[in-house]
Order: structure tokens, then sequence, then C-alpha cells
């Protein structure tokens, strides 16, 4: 029988490698030793992850093709029209070509302004922040021109959402291990909040870090501070390991973790 830490170290240990990445949008930032060209696939790789996961990487990899092997450079060269005519016809459950467009125009303006993504999320940190969400929050107004950001791609963290594409973005350019490549530097990772989907919110409740019954901001703030209480230092560290537990075990990670927790 193992202790809560020593079960989430042994998953870490265990699922925490890359080769449980290849079928995981992260998968697409590692083709990109340029921090800025990285952050840009990390945008567009986190903005499609919702659905099949079969489905995510094909459209992912799509997307990224139309863009060229240096999707930044592509972006900065080009203009609007150009952008469209690449992207026309593409289509991912609800986002669309000119959805799709309109993200990466806003992500142009972001980096006219502040030389980068990551350079935006820093501007907008506060002294006294105990999250990175009204940083991403800023990040997601000036991508999308207003408040609330882009339906279905880039929701507002303030709105309630669980922002979970958002989050993910920022776990995968904040963190710097086997699976997250980083590249965000100067962005503290204890300010990473959890990027919680049905998978985490099955682990989360079965290990008592929440209640909540729906995947929202206030469930993954719970499972962020159970978390941040056991690795101050990166809350979000068993997230990807869990996560991939739970995708191979399915409807048996009840009784995988009453085993390996509670010896029964």
């Amino acid at each position: 029988m193992l202790s809560l830490p020593e079960f989430l170290e042994d998953c870490y240990a265990c699922y925490n490698k890359p080769q449980f990445a290849r079928a995981d949008p992260v998968y697409f930032l590692y083709g990109y030793d340029d921090p800025l060209e990285r952050e840009l696939v990390g945008l567009v790789a986190s903005c499609l992850a919702y659905g099949r996961v079969d489905i995510i990487m094909s459209k992912t990899r799509e997307a990224l093709e139309r863009l060229g092997g240096r999707p930044r450079a592509f972006l900065l060269d080009g203009g609007r029209r150009e952008l469209e005519g690449t992207l026309r016809g593409f289509r991912h459950r609800l986002v669309t070509d000119a959805s799709l467009a309109r993200l990466l125009e806003g992500a142009r303006g972001v980096i006219s302004r502040h030389g980068s993504l990551g350079a935006c999320v820093r501007s907008h940190l506060r002294p006294g922040d105990q999250t990175l969400l009204g940083a991403l929050g800023g990040l997601v107004r000036e991508i999308g021109g207003r408040p609330e950001g882009i339906p279905h791609m880039l929701p507002a963290p303030a709105r309630g959402s669980a922002c979970k594409r958002l989050c993910l973005l920022a776990r995968w350019m904040v963190r710097k291990d086997e699976v997250d490549p980083g590249g965000w530097e100067g962005v503290d990772p204890a300010l990473l909040v959890v990027p919680i989907d049905t998978h985490m919110l099955r682990v989360g409740r079965l290990l008592s870090l929440t209640h909540r019954k729906a995947a929202g901001m206030s469930a993954a703030l719970e499972v962020t501070a159970a978390f941040r209480a056991l690795c101050p230092s990166d809350p979000t560290r068993y997230d990807f390991a869990l996560t991939h537990l739970s995708m191979s075990l399915q409807g048996r990670i009840g009784d995988y973790l009453g085993q390996v927790l509670r010896g029964s």
C-alpha cells in the first residue's frame, strides 16, 4: 500500500515519458528548437485539443502542415489574405478556417506588440499573483481582441470555464522535463493551474482532491491546490502522468487506485 505522495511519484516515474507523448498534442512541440516557433505551434495544438485523440492528432498535423515548417515565420511574413487562403477548408469540430485564422491573426498582433506570446504573459504578471490565470487572461484578451476571448478555442479564465487548453499551453511552455519542453523563461511553474478534463476530474474525485462533478475552473483550482500542498514549486507535475494512467485504465481506474492506495 502506497501513500498518496509515493503513488504520485511512482506514476510520474512510469508515465511521464516521451513515448506516451506520441499520442498527445504536446508531441508536436518537440520538432521546434526555437521557443518562438514552439509557442505558436503550442497555441495551435492546444486550441485544437478536444475530441478523440486520434482526430486531435490528425487535425493538428493538418493545420501545422498548412502553415509550413516554420509557422511563426509564415505568420509574420504573410498577410491576412495569405493566411485565410492557406487555411481555407480547415475544420475541426467547432473550429473553422475563419476562427483559426482569427486566432492566428490575434497571435500576430501580440507578437508584433510584445515580441512573443510568452513576453505578453509576463507583461500581465502582477506581484502577489497566486496563479497564472490573470496573466493568461491578459493573453486571451490581446489575442481575441475582447475580454471573453475566442469561443470554442481560447475562452477567458474569468468566465468560469476550466480553460483546459489554455492551461495546457501554459504547462507545455513553462515546465521543462521529459514531456514538457518549456520555452517561456521567467514564468514560475508554481503559478500553473492543472488543465482539468474528464480524466483528471475522475482521478481528482477518486483521490478526494475535489468533489466537484463538473470539469470547471473551481475543480481545476481545487485539484491544483491539493497538488500544490504536495509539490509547492510544481503543482502540475503529475498532470500528464495521471491523465495517461486514466486513459490507459479507462473504467478500471477506481479499482486500481483502491488497490495501490488502500490495499483493497
